[in-house]
């Protein structure tokens, strides 16, 4: 990249992210924000509900924790980002016939086929990358499921389905069904006489229980939108009903072997590529569990930690009940949680400079609050983040599993493709602590726009020697979605709007924009998901000007919009001070030592490749929380 690029780069990042810079208390101590804006009475009444969905409560407690849905986190709108509510826009969509068809042409017909621009513009080499580990890509697996997952047709996608296995088309209801058609170039599927490649329409407001009064539809996300570790919990009562003990605050375990497992799926070959009933499936909070073994892994490392959690607060408060307990432990392992994210994930992804500028992070002493709470922002997640930019980081994927020794050997690699949905190898001999090993030794593909062939040929292939392209199915759900173009992304984020080919220059290589130009109509068709993925990074970061700014107008809005957020000084929701600063001793690394199954070291930085400034270190090294801040003073 040119100097003149690179300054062009950072011209448009800030030019297009001062836009949204709000005003916040920076200094410490803070002022009480919540007498100025956050404060609710007790009890508010939620205004008419007009387009919302026909779910919720319609009056909110001010509690200290928040709920399992999501409801109620902003006291004056309760269903702002509750699971199974409708995902947030910054463009209104752009539906073919303006109410519900996938996008096309402006010109008229269908956009370009998204398996011939995955094998046409995406590459497959095999790049390492040289600075993050696979825990980097993985961990941000976990939050991507935090905040999104798609509920498809009319019921689970799992009941549904449009192309078969074996990749022959169906008859389905074109209301359901989008199938993703080969194409005559590719050479792969057609040696198998593949069709399609089975795609099911996301479930809107149109038909479902949302009040749907007409105009555009708008797609349901099925897990709240908050950072609140909804993928280990659930999202509706039964969900948490199912994974709690409701006995000294714990989650549901199944101990083998001395170490404690998720429950076992009571419908095993439905949820899993397995046939014996008898076989590990496992049940959580979430239906993705048990979809690769990195989820897998670290869903069980959150469990355990809870438990752990949980333990540790019965021996320090013996009189509490269960329920404080499970809430404390489920506080204390979230705000771990979205510390990591912000502070240690982050920065990877977004830059510690940008995150700073936009007011993501702050610089403040460790028993420092920051009282940015602000009720009029909605954290409800973006449509552009959840189906486009966040999908970026999915060239970060590796293919390759290696399982390695504490002392740092590779002692046997697996297929990613022999383990979709099939979590058993995780209990076969030390797997669990040698695979977690290999997350935190092995790079991460670097993030480019190459996707391994793991993702874009053999994805899910239930024992066929093919599978979907996680590319394509990218950029064919941004059109399910009716996502607005790139072009308009690129203008609602302060860039040029291009007016013709020559204009993308300015952010995308002259070989990546004949490719478009051989592929689309127009610049003004570009899907999101592939423009912005072309874009050149913005220095210090691992996005282009475009996604960075939805990226970081997702976060803003994510610790912003949630009156739980972990730095918040609420005397009902927070921590306090000394609590506040136990809390920022976390890291990916403690949970790791903390809940494998017997990992001895591991580098301080789990995100960051091993080296001279992250060596690996004994697990007694590493900060832990001093959880004797949360003895219960008031029964002394």
């Amino acid at each position: 990249m040119t100097v003149i690029k690179s300054i062009l780069l950072l011209q448009i990042l800030i030019l297009s992210l001062l836009q949204n810079v709000k005003e916040v208390h920076t200094s410490c101590p803070f002022h009480d924000l919540f007498a100025g804006n956050a404060a609710a009475s007790t009890q508010t009444t939620t205004p008419p509900r007009g387009d919302f969905c026909n779910l919720g409560p319609t009056t909110c407690e001010d509690t200290n924790y928040r709920s399992i849905d999501g409801s109620c986190n902003n006291l004056a709108n309760p269903l702002l980002g509750m699971a199974n509510y409708k995902f947030s826009r910054l463009l209104p969509a752009k539906y073919s016939d303006g109410i519900h068809q996938p996008t096309g042409s402006l010109a008229g017909g269908p956009l370009p086929n998204a398996r011939s621009i995955s094998l046409s513009l995406f590459g497959e080499r095999d790049v390492p990358d040289p600075d993050f580990s696979l825990m980097n890509m993985q961990w941000g697996q976990i939050v991507a499921g935090d905040f999104s997952r798609v509920s498809n047709g009319s019921t689970s996608n799992r009941f549904v389905r449009c192309c078969s296995h074996d990749f022959r088309y169906l008859e389905r209801n074109p209301e359901i069904c989008f199938n993703l058609d080969i194409p005559p170039e590719d050479r792969f599927n057609l040696q198998y006489g593949n069709e399609c490649m089975d795609f099911i329409r996301t479930l809107t407001d149109e038909g479902t229980n949302c009040n749907y009064n007409g105009g555009p539809v708008e797609q349901l996300n099925a897990v709240t939108s908050y950072m609140d570790l909804s993928i280990l919990y659930g999202n509706t009562m039964s969900a948490i009903s199912s994974v709690r003990t409701f006995q000294r605050g714990r989650l549901n375990v199944e101990e083998r072997n001395g170490y404690q497992w998720l429950m076992k799926n009571p419908m095993p070959t439905v949820f899993c590529n397995i046939d014996d009933e008898n076989g590990i499936c496992y049940a959580g909070g979430d239906i993705r569990v048990n979809s690769s073994p990195g989820v897998t892994i670290l869903t069980t490392m959150l469990l355990r930690e809870h438990n752990r959690l949980a333990g540790e607060l019965e021996k320090l408060n013996p009189h509490w009940t269960d329920e404080l307990l499970f809430q404390e432990a489920r506080k204390i392992l979230t705000a771990q949680y979205q510390h990591i994210n912000y502070y240690e994930l982050m920065p990877i992804f977004l830059g510690r400079e940008n995150m700073l500028r936009n007011k993501l992070i702050y610089d403040v002493a460790e028993d420092c609050h920051v009282n940015d709470y602000d009720p009029n922002v909605d954290a409800t997640t973006l449509n552009e983040f959840t189906t486009a930019a966040f999908r970026h980081f999915h060239s970060q994927c590796e293919g390759r599993l290696d399982l390695i020794s504490e002392l740092r050997n590779v002692d046997a690699s697996v297929r990613l493709r022999d383990w979709f949905n099939k979590p058993e190898i995780i209990e076969f001999g030390d797997n669990f602590d040698s695979l977690s090993r290999g997350m935190g030794s092995q790079p991460q593909q670097l993030t480019d726009n190459n996707i391994d062939v793991e993702i874009k040929h053999f994805l899910f292939p239930r024992g066929k020697p093919f599978g979907l392209d996680l590319r394509a199915i990218d950029t064919h759900r941004g059109r399910d979605h009716g996502l607005a173009s790139y072009n308009d992304l690129r203008e609602y984020c302060g860039i040029k709007r291009a007016n013709n080919w020559e204009d993308f220059l300015d952010l995308i290589n002259p070989y990546s924009v004949e490719g478009l130009k051989a592929f689309y109509k127009s610049p003004e068709d570009v899907d999101l998901n592939v423009g912005a993925a072309l874009e050149d990074f913005v220095p210090g970061t691992l996005a282009g000007p475009t996604n960075l700014c939805i990226l970081i107008e997702q976060f803003y809005r994510t610790r912003v919009g949630d009156r739980f957020f972990y730095e918040n000084d609420n005397p009902k929701t927070g921590f306090t001070k000394e609590q506040l600063r136990e809390i920022r001793k976390a890291s990916a690394a403690r949970i790791m030592c903390d809940n494998g199954n017997q990992i001895q070291t591991m580098q301080p930085r789990a995100f960051i490749s091993v080296s001279k400034t992250n060596p690996i270190v004994p697990c007694e090294a590493l900060p832990t929380l001093d959880l004797s801040k949360w003895i219960d003073r008031t029964q002394t």
